[in-house]
């Protein structure tokens, strides 16, 4: 399949960007049919909001390390139904991931 520049507009801030060829195929290679909706400059300020609706920090939890006992914060509500770790400690329960 042969693609070409194409210019879209963004459903956010209305402004103009082009859909290079080079990232139409690499779409089409991941499987993705639909074009996209927002300028990277859009996509980008959407990436870094998330979190809360003021786009602001997540807010954190105070909690007690199941493991070592220290006091730590998570960015979840924890229910109770499952042990919450500080960061060193759920590094230690955390599966070895392979690399790429």
């Amino acid at each position: 399949m042969q693609f070409t520049d194409t210019v879209l507009r963004c459903v956010e801030c209305g402004s103009e960007f082009t859909f290079s060829a080079s990232d139409q195929e690499y779409h089409a290679s991941r499987g993705f049919e639909n074009e996209p909706k927002r300028c990277p400059a859009c996509r980008a300020s959407r990436k870094t909001g998330r979190g809360n609706a003021s786009g602001g920090n997540r807010p954190m939890f105070a909690v007690v390390c199941a493991d070592c006992g220290r006091d730590t914060e998570v960015p979840f509500q924890p229910t109770g139904s499952r042990p919450v770790y500080c960061r060193d400690c759920f590094a230690q329960h955390a599966p070895v991931r392979m690399a790429r």
